[in-house]
């Protein structure tokens, strides 16, 4: 869904029968005009028109960002990095030391 995103809004709510405290956590359906929210920002609503069927508030504020992991970006980095340790021409004693020798015979 394009400019939707899907909001879980924790609380901790008493249980008096056992003297707990018990966290609940309530899913939210949210406008997001921009579609600038990524998984894991955390971000501050507001009610408004009914937009759907269970879409009736709205993102004003993104309060804080999550870092994206990029496994392309990481794989690419790594081949780079081994490119550049051969290219230097010791990769072969850099990746994979000689075997140790034996001990002399007496």
């Amino acid at each position: 869904m394009q400019k939707s995103i899907l909001v879980a809004v924790d609380r901790i709510v008493k249980i008096p029968k056992y003297n707990r405290e018990v966290r609940r956590t309530t899913k939210l359906m949210a406008h997001d005009e921009t579609d600038t929210c990524n998984i894991g920002d955390t971000v501050r609503i507001h009610s408004c028109r009914p937009r759907s069927k269970r879409k009736c508030w709205e993102v004003t504020d993104v309060l804080q960002r999550t870092k994206i992991y990029d496994a392309e970006a990481a794989t690419r980095g790594a081949v780079n990095k081994l490119r550049a340790v051969a290219d230097q021409g010791f990769a072969a004693s850099a990746l994979h030391p000689p075997p140790p020798s034996p001990p002399p015979c007496a």
